[in-house]
C-alpha cells in the first residue's frame, strides 16, 4: 500500500488531550486533503462532509466487514454483527429488526416515553440541582431502552459500562481499548446464555429475533449479535445528546430562549445538538479495491476512518460551523447518525427520547446554570461523565 500521494497527519487523534478537545484535530486534518494519513493509527482519515457522506454512500467499495474498528481483536470479535456486514448478511439482519424501528412502529411507545420525560423533569425541576449526566440523560434511556430490547432486571447494572466498553473498543490498540475487550467478551457471554435461556421480555425486541431464529430466519449466532446490537447504541449515543444539549443550552441561552418561545424547534435543535456535538466520532471502513477519495489515490484493503464529528463541522458545507444555532435549516442533513446503507437503525427512538426531554425542559426550566464538567474520555463516544446543574423557574 502506498500512501506518497496523500497528506500526512502525525498526531494521535485518540490521544487523551485530542478526545477531550478533537476540533482542531479535526480542521487540521479537513485543511490537509479530502482523504489525510494518519501514520499512528494506519488509516486514512475523511473529515470533509461531502467525502465522508460519498464512502458512506459507496458500500460496494467501502466495507464494514473487518474495517469498523481500528485493531483486529475488535473487529474480529463482532464479524458478522449488523455494524459489521455488508451487503446482502446486512440488509438481512437489518430486516429482522428493522420493522420494530421505524417511527410508525414506535409510534405505540411515544406516550410512555413523553410521560416518563415529563415525570422525570417534573422531579428534577423540584430538586432544582442535579446532574445532567447521571439524573437526566441516562435516566430516561435505561428506563426505555432495556425494556425495549427485552433485557431481563438480573444484569442491567452492567449495561452502561458494557455499552461504554463496546464503544471504547473500537478505538486503536489503547490502554482504552485493553481494558475495553474483555468487557466486551462478558457482555457477549451474557447475550449468549439470553438467547440459550429465552430469558426476554415478552412482546420485546429480543422476544422477536428469537422467533426469527425458531423460525430458521436466523442462526443461534446471529441472534446473539442482533439481541446486542442495538444496546450500546441506542443508550450511549442518546445519552451523549441529552448531556451536550443541557451543555450548550447552558452556554446559550439565547438559543434556549428561542426553543421556549417556539416549541417547533425542538427537533431542530436535537439535530443542531448532534451536529455541533456528534455523540459518535467516527467509524472505519476497508477497501475491497482500488479506488480514491477527492482524487487522492486509495489502495485496496486500505483502512479508512470516516471522522462524522469533522465533516458536522466542514467549512465546505455549513455556514458558521462552529456556531451553535437551533434554527439553523439544514441540521437535518447532519452526519451524527450515520448514512446510508448503515445509517443509525435506532435513531427514530433516540430522537423520541431527546425530543421529549427539551420539550418537557422547555416548559418550566429559563435557565441553565452549569456547573464544572467532568467528559467522559472514550474512543468513540464523546459525552460528559458529569454535569452539575442548577435550573431556574420563572
Amino acid at each position: 500500500m502506498t500512501t506518497a500521494q496523500a497528506p500526512v497527519y502525525p498526531a494521535d487523534v485518540y490521544s487523551d488531550d485530542a478526545l477531550h478537545d478533537p476540533y482542531p484535530h479535526y480542521r487540521a486534518i479537513r485543511d490537509l486533503g479530502p482523504a489525510v494519513w494518519l501514520p499512528e493509527h494506519g488509516a486514512y482519515a475523511v473529515g470533509r462532509y461531502a467525502d465522508a457522506r460519498a464512502v458512506l454512500l459507496d458500500g460496494e467499495t467501502f466495507r464494514s466487514a473487518h474495517g469498523i474498528a481500528l485493531n483486529e481483536p475488535a473487529n474480529d470479535a463482532i464479524l458478522g454483527c449488523t455494524l459489521a456486514s455488508d451487503g446482502e448478511r446486512h440488509a438481512h439482519l437489518r430486516r429482522v429488526v428493522a420493522h420494530r424501528l421505524t417511527a410508525r412502529s414506535l409510534a405505540p411507545i411515544r406516550e410512555a416515553v413523553t410521560a416518563g420525560a415529563d415525570a422525570l423533569v417534573d422531579e428534577l425541576v423540584a430538586r432544582g440541582s442535579f446532574d445532567a449526566v447521571t439524573d437526566l440523560a441516562q435516566a430516561l434511556p435505561l428506563s426505555v431502552v432495556p425494556d425495549f430490547i427485552g433485557w431481563p432486571r438480573e444484569g442491567r447494572e452492567h449495561l452502561l459500562r458494557w455499552a461504554a466498553a463496546n464503544f471504547d473498543s473500537f478505538g486503536p490498540m489503547n490502554a482504552r481499548t485493553e481494558r475495553a475487550l474483555p468487557q466486551c467478551g462478558e457482555m457477549a457471554a451474557y447475550g449468549s446464555e439470553l438467547v440459550r435461556t429465552g430469558n426476554v421480555l415478552p412482546g420485546s425486541l429480543g422476544a422477536g429475533v428469537l422467533e426469527s431464529r425458531d423460525r430458521g430466519d436466523i442462526d443461534t449466532e446471529q441472534a446473539m449479535m442482533l439481541m446486542l446490537d442495538y444496546l450500546a447504541p441506542s443508550l450511549d449515543t442518546t445519552i451523549s445528546a441529552v448531556g451536550s444539549a443541557i451543555w450548550l443550552f447552558g452556554n446559550h441561552p439565547e438559543q434556549w430562549d428561542r426553543v421556549r418561545a417556539d416549541p417547533r424547534l425542538v427537533a431542530g435543535a436535537a439535530n443542531e445538538v448532534v451536529r455541533l456535538e456528534a455523540p459518535v466520532r467516527a467509524f472505519g471502513r476497508i477497501t475491497v479495491r482500488d479506488t480514491e477519495i477527492g482524487g487522492v489515490p486509495i489502495a485496496e484493503s486500505s483502512r479508512v476512518l470516516v471522522i462524522y464529528a469533522s465533516a458536522n463541522r466542514d467549512e465546505r458545507r455549513w455556514d458558521r460551523p462552529d456556531e451553535f444555532d437551533v434554527g439553523r435549516p439544514d441540521s437535518a442533513q447532519q452526519l451524527g447518525y450515520g448514512y446510508g446503507e448503515h445509517g443509525c437503525a435506532g435513531q427514530a427512538l433516540a430522537r423520541m427520547e431527546i425530543e421529549a426531554l427539551l420539550a418537557a425542559l422547555a416548559r418550566s426550566v429559563t435557565r441553565f446554570e452549569l456547573g464544572t464538567p467532568q467528559r467522559a474520555l472514550n474512543n468513540v463516544i464523546r459525552a460528559f461523565g458529569s454535569l452539575p446543574v442548577r435550573v431556574l423557574t420563572g
